[in-house]
C-alpha cells in the first residue's frame, strides 16, 4: 500500500480545483499543517466549527478539506481567547492539517457551480462573469474559467416549478425567492454561497432567474426592481453537497485512504416549521 503525504494530496486537490482560479481576496491551499506528514484519514466539510474539530480529533483525521478557509483573514494572535484560535490550536495539537480551495472550487470546470448547472441540465453553459477582452482574444470565451455559470433550461419552467426542483435536490423545504411564482424561466444564473454580488452580471447576461445561497435584503430589493427571480436555497444547502461529492470522488481515486464527509456538520439555521416546539 502506497503512503501519501499531505503535499501529494494537496497536488491532487489542486488538479480538481486549480488554486489560480481563486479570487484575489481569498485564502486557499494548505492553511495548516506539515506538507511532509503522512495521510491516512481525510474528512471533508463545508465549514470548520467546534463540532467539526471535535470529530476530526476524535477520529484521528490527518487532513480536513474545508470549503471555507480557516484562517480566512490574517490573525494577529492564535490563542484560546477566540473560537478560531481555539480550533486552530486543537487541530495543530492533534496533527491535523487544513486545506481549502473555496472560490477555486466554486469556479473549477467540475466545481460547485458547474455541478449545479449539470443538475439543472442547463444548456449553452458559460461563465456568469464574462471574460475580459484579453482572455476573449486568446480563444473561445466559453472555455475560459470565470466565476459563476449561466445557461438555459431544456424547457421553460415556472418559478414555482424551479423552486420545487431545487428544493428536492438539496433536501431543503425552506427555499425562499423573490419574484413571481408563475413567471416562465428559461435563462438561469448560478452563484453558490453568498452570491448576491453577481446579480448585476445576471442582468447583463439576460437571465430570468438567479440561484444562490443567500443575499442581503437590499440585493433582494434590487432583484425585484430588475425583474430577476432570485432563488435563495441557503448558504449551507448551496455548497455542502459538493463536499460530500468530493469525499466520494477522492475515495474512488485514492482507495488506500479513509475519506468521508463530516457526519456531525449541520446547517446552523433552523426553520420553526421543522421544530416540534413551534
Amino acid at each position: 500500500m502506497s503512503v501519501i503525504s499531505v503535499d501529494q494530496l494537496c497536488h491532487c486537490l489542486a488538479e480538481i480545483a486549480p488554486l489560480q482560479l481563486a479570487e484575489a481576496w481569498d485564502n486557499v491551499g494548505l492553511l495548516v499543517g506539515d506538507r511532509l506528514a503522512k495521510v491516512h484519514r481525510v474528512m471533508t466539510c463545508l465549514t470548520i466549527t467546534p463540532s467539526v474539530v471535535a470529530e476530526a480529533v476524535a477520529e484521528k483525521v490527518d487532513l480536513v478539506i474545508a470549503h471555507h478557509p480557516l484562517p480566512f483573514k490574517p490573525l494577529a494572535r492564535i490563542t484560546t481567547d477566540t473560537t478560531a484560535g481555539s480550533m486552530l490550536i486543537d487541530l495543530i495539537k492533534a496533527g491535523t492539517a487544513v486545506y481549502s480551495a473555496h472560490t477555486a472550487f466554486d469556479t473549477a470546470a467540475n466545481g460547485i457551480n458547474q455541478m449545479w448547472a449539470d443538475r439543472l441540465e442547463l444548456q449553452k453553459v458559460k461563465p456568469l462573469v464574462a471574460p475580459e477582452a484579453s482572455e476573449e482574444a486568446a480563444g473561445d470565451p466559453s472555455e475560459v474559467l470565470r466565476p459563476g455559470r449561466v445557461g438555459e433550461l431544456p424547457q421553460l419552467a415556472t418559478t414555482s416549478a424551479l423552486l420545487l426542483r431545487v428544493g428536492e435536490w438539496v433536501g431543503a423545504s425552506n427555499v425562499r425567492y423573490v419574484g413571481n411564482a408563475d413567471r416562465s424561466i428559461r435563462r438561469v444564473a448560478i452563484a453558490c454561497g453568498s452570491g448576491g454580488s453577481f446579480l448585476s452580471a445576471a442582468r447583463r447576461r439576460g437571465c430570468d432567474a438567479m440561484i444562490t445561497g443567500e443575499a442581503t435584503f437590499h440585493t433582494c430589493l434590487e432583484a425585484e426592481s430588475l425583474g430577476i427571480e432570485l432563488i435563495l436555497v441557503g448558504h449551507y444547502q448551496s455548497e455542502r453537497f459538493a463536499m460530500e461529492r468530493l469525499a466520494e470522488q477522492l475515495s474512488d481515486e485514492l482507495p488506500e485512504l479513509t475519506i468521508w464527509a463530516s457526519r456531525g456538520e449541520t446547517d446552523p439555521l433552523r426553520c420553526a416549521e421543522q421544530d416540534a416546539r413551534f
